[in-house]
């Protein structure tokens, strides 16, 4: 099966699975205005870095469905119409913002959230790693472009997504400075359940962003189409690397239609990528601790040439099928800095190809995301051999006798 054929299908999967969140071709009467200008209707073949990561392939396994990834920057324009009715939830406002509560003028909010959950539809070919979660934004004074918000707001807004149970809090703007309260709610959050993701988007050399630097964070690089790092910012703190740069995503400003900006270029959408990878992880394998599902993401990357940790591409990039579907013991150790601390408490993983409880999959998709993934001949050999190939998926059984 061709990745074309393989698109189309689990593309109509996706339209039977989202039941409850259609594309909202009616939106919400009462949606906030909002500032951003869209470029119109994306029209073009599938985004590079959609390609690349391929969502579409996990579709069959699992969308999302069932987690709450929280936008924590400029807000999210719900009105657009990838997002389904019901699939935003409502805003939360940290501090004094400008404009109506809940609207997006920046834009780069519903930009990542975009990338994280846009829907399918017949309009255009643009659509989102995880079209099964919900998102919860949440605005804080982040400043514009180059600049960083407040850390203690920052931190307050981690806080109050923390608390509304958010899986995955996506800071879509860091800060250019930390602070103990933003040390502290990155901490909390955490304790509380949730895997928090953030750009290393630092405008000059060696000047750290936070949360990204903070430890217990997943810190993501940013690559363009030619497998370059894009951005000043680097450490051992970073964990992975995901498309950057020349993307499509979802623009604010809509009024309730299909709404694009291209091409674009953000930190944010690296990381917008990552967080939802971690969502999919989540809903797949909902057993996992938040260090449990970083270390899966980054056992599972594509290594840099060398191997080893790279300054501007942690560990390597996202491979978000691997991610979700590769048989890796629970307590394998991180491979070092920047791929979230403390050591996993041991649990049994699922099982490649059955289907996590409360991911909403029916028995007849759940027969055919089996059929998927055998297909695939997802599993580990052993933890040693899993380790020296990066936890890639092997291609047969490495246990004797006849295959289930």
């Amino acid at each position: 099966m061709g990745p074309a054929v393989r698109r189309a299908l689990a593309t109509a999967f996706v339209s039977l699975l989202l039941g409850g969140f259609p594309a909202a071709a009616a939106a919400e009467p009462s949606s906030p205005a909002t500032c951003a200008d869209p470029v119109g209707v994306y029209p073009g073949q599938v985004p590079w870095g959609q390609r690349l990561v391929d969502p579409a392939r996990i579709w069959p396994l699992t969308t999302g469905a069932g987690q709450l990834v929280a936008v924590v920057g400029t807000g999210v324009d719900a009105r657009n119409a990838q997002f389904g009715r019901g699939q935003v939830a409502a805003p939360q406002d940290i501090g004094e913002v400008a404009a109506e509560p809940g609207a997006d003028c920046d834009g780069r909010g519903t930009i990542v959230a975009g990338i994280v959950a846009a829907q399918a539809n017949p309009a255009t070919t643009f659509a989102g790693m995880a079209p099964g979660v919900k998102i919860l934004p949440v605005r804080y004074p982040a400043g514009g472009d180059g600049e960083g918000g407040d850390p203690d707001r920052l931190a307050a807004a981690i806080t109050a997504a923390a608390a509304a149970r958010a899986g995955v809090i996506l800071v879509a703007v860091p800060a250019n400075s930390g602070s103990a309260a933003l040390t502290a709610a990155v901490a909390e959050a955490r304790t509380r359940g949730a895997v928090v993701v953030s750009p290393a988007a630092g405008t000059k050399a060696g000047a750290p962003t936070y949360p990204t630097a903070t430890p217990g964070v997943l810190a993501v690089g940013s690559l363009d189409q030619a497998g370059a790092a894009v951005g000043q910012e680097a450490g051992d703190y970073l964990g992975i690397a995901a498309p950057g740069a020349g993307l499509v995503s979802t623009s604010a400003g809509g009024h309730g239609a299909v709404a694009h900006r291209w091409p674009l270029t953000d930190p944010g959408l690296a990381a917008a990528y990552v967080a939802g990878a971690a969502a999919l992880v989540r809903a797949y394998h909902p057993a996992l601790s938040p260090d449990q599902v970083v270390t899966r993401l980054v056992l599972t990357a594509n290594r840099p040439p060398n191997g080893g940790h790279d300054p501007k591409r942690g560990w390597g990039t996202l491979d978000a099928y691997a991610a979700v579907s590769a048989q890796i013991p629970a307590d394998a150790p991180a491979p070092g800095p920047g791929a979230g601390a403390g050591k996993p408490a041991r649990v049994v993983p699922a099982a490649a190809g059955t289907t996590a409880p409360g991911d909403g999959l029916s028995g007849g998709l759940t027969i055919g995301a089996l059929g998927f993934a055998a297909a695939a001949g997802i599993t580990v050999v052993a933890v040693r051999r899993g380790r020296a190939r990066g936890w890639r998926p092997a291609r047969r059984d490495p246990l004797p006798g006849p295959r289930r």
